[in-house]
């Protein structure tokens, strides 16, 4: 998947823009989109450290990859746009 990548573009926004959620500063901003190749790509706030010692025993991080977090409101809202299949 890593190389693939490199093809991919945003396509479009899920959910509410940062600033209708009320990201005025530009601190803290996650946002949710999704991209042509159909996955979908996350800003939030690294948390490898911290989390990957919490993952249960069936999940899996390669050394590339990272864990993301985003608030609750930022995902609820994303939840209309994201397709069901």
């Amino acid at each position: 998947m890593r190389n693939e990548l490199s093809s991919a573009r945003i396509t479009r926004r899920l959910g509410d823009a940062p600033r209708a959620r009320g990201c005025q500063t530009g601190e803290s901003c996650p946002d949710v989109f999704e991209l042509s190749d159909g996955n979908f790509a996350v800003i939030g706030i690294e948390a490898t450290a911290l989390l990957d010692p919490q993952l249960p025993p069936d999940a899996a991080r390669a050394d590339f990859e990272r864990i993301v977090v985003i608030d609750r409101d930022t995902l609820i809202r994303a939840k209309r746009d994201i397709p069901d299949a």
